[in-house]
């Protein structure tokens, strides 16, 4: 029986979906990429995680502890900080499609990593963290000196920079190690992005518990050198895998597409539109006349085709649906920030355990993980059979779910601070109480800072402590996340709007390209 193209397919040696070894050669299937290179980087990016949740989800006791801030400064240094990680992430993105590439990316920004990692340790060993093991509950430390605040800021705002540049890229990098041709390699692709966030979760679990216990003790410095030593591993892994990775050249990043059309559409807003049929566009390497080679546009800024126009226009359908996940991002913020404030005030003794405020976060992972199972094996057979969507939900609907599910999240959490409220007497000394998706948790980090900022301003004063004082007990943060949860709800409403409104594109297709990248399972 002869061979078919699938068949084929499989016994090439080479890979077929463009991409290279490090010397720009078609990269061979024995010698690169597949789980050789793409188990180097999960577990690359759960040290990576491990590092980066190991300063950051303790941050907000750090600040209060060891620099002193109110509750409300720390707070708002938590979203400041995250908010930069997640726009530093559109740099890096913009840096690897447009110019870098995908390697060259992520190797210069976990050096930047690991340097802010180092720096921040050093300067909690020598500057900060005084006397030696401060800061544990109930413990300050002694007045930061300006030059231990500086080099803090300083070092804190590079392991943004450098995690922040690195986290658009490293998905794709180890997507890129198998090839969408081959139907088993295809397969292994799909398997990866499961087993990615898998390493996401595993790092940022052991963050969570045991790093977050020895630094609630006081020993900053020893989780802070723990965080620098597993970004530094992660580093030496990620370069050890250099001569067996796959690359692909850049291709540009979308944001140029995307301005040629505003700026060609502006040069042109007087000219006169032909009718539909006449704006045509010629798909291929050839001209469509005989013997006549195709002609490149001269001036992209004043052309554009079909398919960039439109591009455009769908990210402008998405726009609004894309605002509304901001509120969302405003909601999930706060478990780094005021959730752990809150808890810090409550008794999180397990017996003779004392459970860290900021372990609380692990609920958030095994949440996750647990309704993901739930979702896949029982809403969503139940779903596709009611629905007929044999995904269950669609995309629109579940992001939906979601905003329900943030607002819920913060009346629970508004009733449950009622609750503290009752039970805590009068307090007699102040004490204490992480490219679009990324812009929005930028974005809705840098809108929870504006809105501390409005209520502190709004609620304090001629005597009144105000909603988030320095003191929880004499405050009202329940009223904060009712504030969120009435937040939530408008923005569910504009968000129904939005999806009921947001149509899809329709993709050009045919289906011979459909049967050469369908994988049988």
């Amino acid at each position: 029986m002869a061979p078919t193209a699938v068949d084929s397919k499989r016994i090439s040696d080479i890979t077929e979906d463009g991409s290279m070894d490090r010397r720009g050669n078609p990269a061979v299937k024995a010698k690169t990429g597949n789980w050789r290179s793409s188990i180097l980087l999960l577990v690359n990016y759960g040290l990576v995680t491990c590092a980066f949740f190991g300063v950051g989800v303790n941050l907000v006791v750090f600040l209060r502890r060891v620099l002193h801030q109110d509750n409300a400064e720390a707070a708002n240094s938590i979203s400041k900080w995250t908010g930069t990680v997640y726009i530093f992430s559109l740099i890096g993105a913009f840096m690897s499609d447009s110019y870098w590439g995908r390697y060259i990316t992520c190797a210069i920004f976990q050096m930047i990593y690991v340097t802010g990692l180092v720096i921040l340790s050093l300067a909690s060993w020598f500057l900060l963290v005084k006397p030696t093991g401060c800061g544990a509950a109930g413990e300050h430390c002694d007045a930061p000196s300006s030059a231990g605040v500086a080099l803090f800021y300083l070092s804190t705002y590079m392991i943004a920079f450098g995690n922040g540049g690195y986290q658009p890229s490293i998905a794709t990098f180890g997507s890129d190690q198998f090839d969408e041709t081959d139907p088993r390699e295809a397969r292994s692709k799909v398997a990866f992005f499961s087993y990615f966030y898998l390493a996401l979760n595993v790092g940022s679990l052991f963050s969570n518990t045991v790093l977050v216990y020895y630094e609630d003790e006081g020993r900053w410095v020893m989780g802070f050198w723990v965080s620098a030593a597993a970004a530094a591993m992660a580093l030496v892994l990620f370069l050890l895998g250099t001569p067996n990775y796959r690359h692909f050249k850049p291709t540009g990043n979308p944001l140029t597409r995307i301005a040629q059309v505003f700026v060609a559409a502006f040069r042109k807003w007087r000219a006169e539109v032909p009718r539909s049929e006449l704006l045509h566009e010629v798909d291929g390497d050839e001209s469509q006349i005989a013997g006549i080679r195709k002609i490149l546009h001269s001036d992209q800024i004043r052309l554009c085709t079909v398919t960039q126009v439109e591009e455009v226009k769908c990210i402008l359908k998405m726009l609004p649906i894309w605002l509304c996940t901001i509120v969302y991002s405003v909601v999930f913020t706060q478990m780094a920030s005021l959730f752990v404030e809150q808890g810090t005030t409550m008794n999180t003794n397990i017996g003779a355990f004392h459970v860290p405020a900021a372990s609380m976060s692990v609920f958030d992972i095994l949440s996750v993980l647990a309704f993901i199972a739930i979702y896949r094996r029982v809403l969503v057979p139940v779903m596709s059979r009611l629905s007929g969507n044999p995904q269950g939900l669609t995309e629109l609907q579940r992001m939906g779910v979601g905003l329900v599910v943030g607002m819920a999240a913060m009346v629970v959490a508004g009733v449950v601070e009622v609750e503290r409220l009752k039970r805590v007497g009068a307090p007699d000394q102040p004490s204490f109480g992480s490219s679009l998706c990324m812009a929005s948790i930028s974005l809705g980090n840098y809108v929870s800072i504006m809105l501390v900022s409005v209520v502190t301003s709004l609620t304090a004063g001629d005597r009144r402590p105000g909603w988030i004082p320095g003191n929880l007990n004499s405050g009202h943060l329940d009223r904060f996340y009712f504030l969120l949860a009435a937040l939530s709800l408008v923005d569910l409403a504009v968000y129904v709007a939005c999806a009921v409104w947001y149509k899809g594109i329709k993709l050009d297709s045919n289906e011979e390209k459909a049967n050469k990248i369908t994988v049988h399972v």
